[in-house]
């Protein structure tokens, strides 16, 4: 006899090789064709007996795949997120059809389960040699038809034909031919295949009800249990659903009952329908195991970016840490929990690896509290608030416009806007007059970071985010002065990578969730390293912040951080970012619905998070503040008035002698122009003719006008200007070249020359 492979059934390969079914099909067409005819022949005759011996002698020899390859092909409709330990973190359904969990081994599977199968489906399981002679016999008395056949399939035959693509059922059943080729495969099955292998892998592939197919998700979706936890009453169902997957509730129960007495289990048949219906009636749910990071798992499994291992059959690694990511899940959630009667229903966290861009923990809500649990609140853009500060000072040292020493004036401000006046206001409503740059950031006080807003200017400041990977921004008109108080809408993951590109002296590099996420490019340059320098020094002076915040409050840690932290307007968003030499952590608390928060702020919404994070992660390693870069030179500063001195970072080049401020009594303005001021030229008139005049108040001959960097005059009387087309920054300094008040206007049209 001729011997050939068993085809092994692989769904995906029928599907995407047509090929290999033809080729299969030319190898058995002359058996087929011979035997088709002997054994029509002989049923014709109406010997069913001997067209199974015709079949038993001609017939070719199968051999069935090893039962090692059958389970290592096997695979499961779940696919698996790993950490960066190879550790599972997630579980997510990929495949929509069919559900199937874990293969189990036979020891893992309840013996009374195993007892109700053999009883209901083949109780000569351990006595035949695939096929039940006895049973067949009585097949044959009755007449040989693909029909009766049915009621002599032992499990060897089942299983056969499943493993065999040649016995699958071209309609709902099996041919006779098919149901012949069944009984010769099945004998081949038992030659190379033990008895515990046979009905290990039966129980694996077997389908119980609906898309249920294996032992392990039949069990957990019916009866929440793992598969070596099921009681007699449950085994009895299971075995009962066997015959007839999709029958009516009242068949399972009938044939539950009928089987629970041929085990002699003596089971209540009362309790057995009731349970039955219980089960039946209301639709199943296989909860995953394990679930800590669903939103990376849809990002990166849902995409079809899964491979095989031989630990799992769909998997991927990522680069979180499971430890880590656990304890970021379950901080937020009890954070959140604690101020729900302040009306937070959300959340989301971020920690990356500052020197990598690995992203080590990704927490995009808190799971079932979440308001709306398929929100990933690490992309969802909100508006950003006190959070974007930083980048502004940033800029304005960069740009040597000011220094950490520069003084600003905090007081009353009001700008011309497009619906009327823009008037900021702090958030302890509070004025705290002349403050340094240094105070001022580090305090988060509004109306010097909208006078440095104006000193800079909006545009320049519109492209230092997008530098920094602050996606999706719009233009500079759309945003006016309150750009400075954050009213850009912002993701978590752009703010977290920002705050990292300032943690690693200015260098933006994307983020990374897999280790073989290859860089597009080389890190790039977006802030200076001097200006990086100082931004982080600046937020991570305690002393400096307790302007506003305490000396001690949640942003304190015991170890160098800088961390800043930012409210939106009427408390919808709340964030606070900041790094340690290490990591870069970022929270955001808040409502996705858009809600407001109740008297929630920095230090009460997300900071406690954001402490608790940072304290885990250096709970055995230190944090060391950063090394000044070349250019950033200490200098001990006087105070003339006052007579104090402080110490303080300059970039080379910018520092001053001493900080003459001036009249504390004064609040000293620009009265014209106003900012956004639009001037525009009379083409009549020659340009000399032209003059705009620049007025403060009070006026103060010890002061200066400054236009674009550059000294024109004294600010004690009006001073005449010559206007010149373009965008121009007037500011009002003193001796020592602090800014007192600034104004951004533009003029356009041309002259006469």
């Amino acid at each position: 006899m001729r011997q050939s492979r068993w085809p092994v059934i692989n769904a995906e390969e029928q599907e995407t090789n047509p090929s290999m079914r033809r080729s299969e099909d030319r190898v058995h067409r002359k058996y087929r064709l011979v035997l088709g005819l002997c054994v029509v022949a002989a049923v014709l005759a109406g010997a069913g007996l001997l067209a199974f011996l015709l079949f038993s002698i001609v017939s070719p020899s199968f051999i069935p795949p090893p039962f090692e390859e059958v389970r290592k092909d096997y695979q499961r409709s779940d696919a698996v997120l790993l950490d960066r330990h190879l550790e599972v973190i997630h579980e997510l359904r990929v495949d929509h059809k069919r559900r199937r969990l874990e293969w189990v081994p036979l020891d893992g599977i309840s013996p009374a389960l195993q007892s109700a199968v053999l009883r209901a489906e083949d109780k000569s399981f351990f006595k035949h040699r695939g096929v039940d002679w006895l049973a067949l016999g009585g097949v044959l008395l009755k007449g040989f038809s693909s029909e009766n056949l049915r009621g002599a399939s032992t499990i060897t035959m089942q299983l056969a034909g499943k493993l065999s693509r040649e016995l699958q059922p071209q309609s709902s059943r099996r041919s006779l031919w098919q149901k012949l080729m069944q009984i010769q495969a099945a004998r081949q099955l038992e030659n190379y295949w033990s008895k515990p292998q046979i009905l290990e892998a039966y129980l694996n592939l077997v389908s119980f009800r609906g898309e249920l197919q294996g032992i392990a998700v039949a069990s957990r979706g019916l009866f929440d249990k793992q598969p070596h936890g099921l009681n007699n009453q449950e085994a009895v169902i299971m075995a009962a659903l066997l015959r007839a997957p999709n029958a009516s509730v009242d068949q399972v129960a009938t044939r539950a009952c009928q089987l629970s007495d041929a085990l002699g289990l003596r089971l209540d048949p009362a309790d057995l329908q009731t349970k039955t219906r219980e089960i039946l009636t209301k639709p199943y749910s296989v909860q995953p195991e394990i679930a800590l990071a669903p939103h990376v798992a849809w990002r990166l499994l849902a995409g079809g970016r899964t491979k095989a291992t031989p630990e799992t059959a769909h998997s991927i690694a990522c680069t979180l840490e499971g430890t880590l990511q656990r304890f970021a899940v379950e901080t937020l959630e009890r954070h959140v929990l604690s101020v729900r009667e302040q009306n937070v229903h959300d959340g989301a966290a971020l920690v990356v690896d500052n020197k990598t861009g690995e992203v080590l923990a990704y927490v995009g809500n808190v799971g079932n509290l979440a308001s709306a649990r398929y929100v990933d609140g690490t992309q969802a853009r909100r508006q950003a608030g006190s959070i974007l500060k930083p980048f502004l000072y940033s800029l304005a040292f960069e740009e040597r416009l000011m220094t950490p020493a520069s003084l600003i004036d905090d007081s009353p401000l009001d700008l011309p806007a497009v619906n009327g006046i823009y008037r900021p206001e702090n958030y302890d409503n509070r004025f705290h007059g002349r403050v340094t740059a240094r105070i001022a950031l580090a305090s988060s006080l509004n109306i010097p970071a909208v006078k440095t807003l104006n000193l800079v200017g909006i545009e320049p400041f519109v492209r230092r985010l997008g530098d920094l990977g602050i996606r999706e921004l719009r233009t500079a008109d759309f945003y006016g002065p309150s750009l400075a108080l954050g009213s850009a809408d912002v993701s978590l993951w752009d703010l977290v990578n920002a705050y990292r590109t300032l943690a690693n002296g200015g260098l933006w590099s994307p983020l990374r969730l897999t280790f073989d996420e290859a860089p597009e490019a080389p890190p790039r340059r977006a802030v200076s390293p001097g200006a990086a320098f100082l931004i982080a020094d600046i937020l991570s002076d305690r002393a400096s912040r307790s302007e506003t915040f305490e000396l001690e409050s949640p942003l304190s840690t015991r170890f160098w951080t800088a961390v800043k932290t930012g409210t939106s307007k009427d408390m919808r968003d709340n964030w606070c970012v900041g790094y340690s030499s290490r990591y870069t952590v970022g929270v955001w608390a808040g409502n996705f619905s858009g809600q407001p928060m109740w008297n929630v702020s920095g230090i009460t919404g997300a900071a406690p998070v954001w402490v608790e994070i940072m304290n885990w992660l250096h709970r055995d390693q230190p944090s060391s503040p950063p090394t000044p870069p070349a250019g950033v030179i200490a200098r001990r500063i006087e105070i003339s008035d006052s007579g104090e001195s402080v110490n303080e970072w300059f970039l080379k080049g910018t520092e001053p002698l001493e900080i003459r401020p001036a009249s504390v009594l004064a609040n000293f303005q620009i009265v014209y122009p106003a900012g956004g001021t639009i001037i525009a030229l009379d083409p009549d008139i020659p340009g000399e003719q032209q003059k705009v005049l620049f007025e403060s108040r009070p006026a103060d001959r010890r002061l200066l006008w400054s236009l674009d960097g550059e000294e024109i005059g004294s600010a004690g009387s009006a001073l005449p200007w010559t206007p010149t087309a373009g965008k121009h920054i007037l500011a009002l300094v003193d001796g020592a070249m602090h800014i007192l008040d600034s104004v951004n206007f533009e003029v356009r049209g041309a002259v006469v020359p």
